[in-house]
């Protein structure tokens, strides 16, 4: 059956709703990859497919979860990181440029003081060591 114009035109109230029913992406814990990986590789091999129906999974979750235990990263078996935890991250790196800038800028500004400080002295010395000579031959 083929679906005309008028039908569709039927089919449309008009309202705009979101898309509430649309699937979310699923998430899995760590320990649920571990427990499902145990499983999947201790059952036989016509029981494999039944705990992927069960579970609705796809062999190639199977896959990837293996080989992020293969790698050691139990971590990596966790869910991947929110984009929250990304910009935290960010924030937290571009903290700590400032932060090494900022400890930068005040060394050269130190170093600065410092010179500033050894001239004038030098200065101010030299300036009182012309005065002083100036009255010696004035008074004689």
């Amino acid at each position: 059956m083929t679906m005309t114009l008028a039908d569709a035109a039927r089919l449309d109230d008009g309202v705009v709703t979101p898309r509430a029913d649309q699937p979310k992406r699923r998430m899995f814990t760590a320990e649920y990859k571990a427990r499902i990986l145990d499983e999947y590789d201790t059952a036989d091999r016509g029981e494999r497919g039944a705990i992927l129906r069960r579970e609705h999974l796809y062999s190639s979750h199977i896959t990837e979860w293996r080989k992020a235990a293969e790698a050691g990263a139990t971590a990596a078996l966790g869910p991947k990181s929110p984009k929250t935890r990304d910009r935290r991250d960010r924030e937290v790196e571009q903290l700590r440029a400032r932060a090494e800038r900022a400890e930068a800028e005040l060394v050269r500004t130190k170093a600065a003081l410092e010179i500033v400080g050894k001239a004038h002295a030098y200065v101010g010395d030299r300036c009182q060591a012309g005065a002083s000579s100036r009255r010696w031959r004035s008074a004689s």
